[in-house]
């Protein structure tokens, strides 16, 4: 054709060339299998081009990042009612939020109002935590109703689906779920493969004060330990990969060994897994299978930026998905707060994608009054961080805001926070007695002052 092969760049583990002239790509629209697959054949997908212009980022550039592997767009081709959203370098932070029934607390109606005011508050992700009851029945009504990335982990689907005890389940059967959950429209699934003989290995060596915390990483380790056998997702990679390619599921590698005490943060076992978990990514890529790295977990201020960079590092700058990290082990009740200064100082350093934390965290299946206050607490914190990372356009609404602060107008500011409601409550259960003030300073709030006096007006505080 004359055209110059367009070469990914070192370090991808793959090589794409495109000579399809533009005038043609419209046209092949189905002739890829996941979305790194279109970006590496020069194709820009209806889901890229969403994207783009969410994020009003250039869909040619956010097309090579895609066939990177830097940028990950989870979208099943069943999930036909999703809005997508990109994860990954130079995006916004997004944020997920998990809900689910578990044994203790079952209702379905429940959990699913959870999802819809989720969505309502701007979160970009769900994540099906089932662990009991009909799951099949909750995971298809999230994916055939729910515009929102919809994540399972495969591993508790799997207990609760075959009724036996854990050390039956066969090797088989665990990869069988894989495969229900994207038959079912899944758009992302958490596996941990990363935990096999060799890091079970440097696990228990490591001695740790908490053990290993992540529930699918204790459920496949304890089988391993039953059955004496290599764990099946390790073993079987390849076929899990080809699942996923099959209907465009990315992989978010799930991590085992992610700390669960500030005590255990940075230790042998969360590196060694996370060695592997990058060597995982570079194979699944060769399969153009998106993927998406999961991260601590508990970990003090002072040790997160260095995670953060030695993730991009090791995992070839793979989308970082991080639960908090939660700063301190003392907070229930309030790891919300502790999770939101992790997650922001997490992604000002590199991190991608927020799992929010709760308050009840710790404690018992959130409420959805939990949830808010979760989502809230990791919106603060994903913004936070696109602000210091300088995300284009990332500011703009806290310009607003100020100016709004300076004319001392609130339904703008009730406008432009980050959640309306609760400003809105305060501001009313205690009215100051002139409307363009608050009830803490009354008339001598410095907007007002400032705003008559360099109007020229007289300032009366009386």
């Amino acid at each position: 054709s004359g055209r110059a092969p367009e070469w990914v760049p070192a370090g991808t583990g793959s090589i794409i060339i495109s000579l399809i002239p533009p005038e043609k790509k419209e046209d092949m629209q189905m002739s890829y299998t996941t979305q790194m697959d279109a970006a590496r054949k020069g194709i820009l997908t209806k889901e890229m081009k969403a994207v783009a212009e969410k994020e009003n980022f250039d869909p040619q550039e956010l097309m090579r990042l895609v066939a990177e592997g830097k940028v990950a767009i989870p979208a099943n081709k069943r999930h036909t009612c999703l809005e997508p959203n990109g994860i990954g370098s130079m995006l916004k932070t997004k944020i997920n939020v998990n809900l689910g029934p578990s044994r203790d607390c079952s209702d379905l109606d429940m959990e699913l109002k959870k999802v819809n005011d989720a969505v309502a508050m701007g979160a970009e992700s769900i994540m099906d935590l089932s662990s009991f009851g009909d799951t099949g029945k909750f995971r298809r009504k999230l994916t055939s109703e729910c515009p929102a990335i919809i994540g399972t982990v495969p591993i508790y689907d799997a207990v609760v689906y075959y009724h036996k005890p854990l050390k039956e389940i066969t090797s088989r059967e665990w990869i069988d779920i894989v495969k229900m959950h994207a038959e079912d429209g899944v758009d992302f699934m958490t596996i941990h493969i990363g935990i096999n003989k060799n890091t079970a290995d440097r696990f228990k060596e490591a001695k740790r004060l908490t053990n290993i915390v992540s529930r699918g990483g204790s459920l496949i380790f304890a089988w391993m330990e039953m059955t004496g056998n290599e764990n099946p997702f390790y073993e079987y990679y390849d076929k899990v990969l080809d699942i996923l390619a099959k209907y465009d599921v990315t992989i978010s590698l799930g991590d085992a060994c992610r700390p669960g005490s500030t005590h255990d943060s940075t230790d042998a076992s969360q590196i060694t897994e996370l060695i592997e978990l990058g060597i995982l990514t570079k194979r699944a890529w060769e399969k153009n299978v998106q993927v998406m790295v999961e991260g601590p977990g508990h970990m003090t201020i002072d040790e997160i930026a260095a995670n953060m960079k030695l993730e991009k590092r090791l995992c070839h700058n793979a989308p970082f998905y991080v639960l908090g990290p939660l700063v301190t082990d003392i907070a229930p009740g309030y790891d919300h707060i502790t999770s939101a200064i992790g997650g922001a100082i997490a992604a000002a350093n590199g991190a991608d994608f927020l799992c929010y934390v709760t308050p009840a965290e710790h404690l018992r299946l959130p409420n959805a009054d939990d949830v808010k206050e979760g989502i809230v607490a990791a919106k603060i914190a994903a913004h936070a961080a696109d602000m210091a990372k300088g995300v284009p356009g990332a500011r703009d609404i806290d310009n607003k805001m100020s100016d709004a602060r300076r004319r001392v107008c609130w339904d703008e500011m009730f406008q432009y926070a980050i959640e309306p409601e609760k400003p809105q409550r305060y501001y009313n259960e205690l009215p100051p007695e002139e409307k363009h003030t608050c009830s803490m300073c009354g008339k001598m709030c410095a907007a007002r002052t400032m705003n008559k006096i360099l109007a020229g007006e007289k300032v009366d505080v009386k």
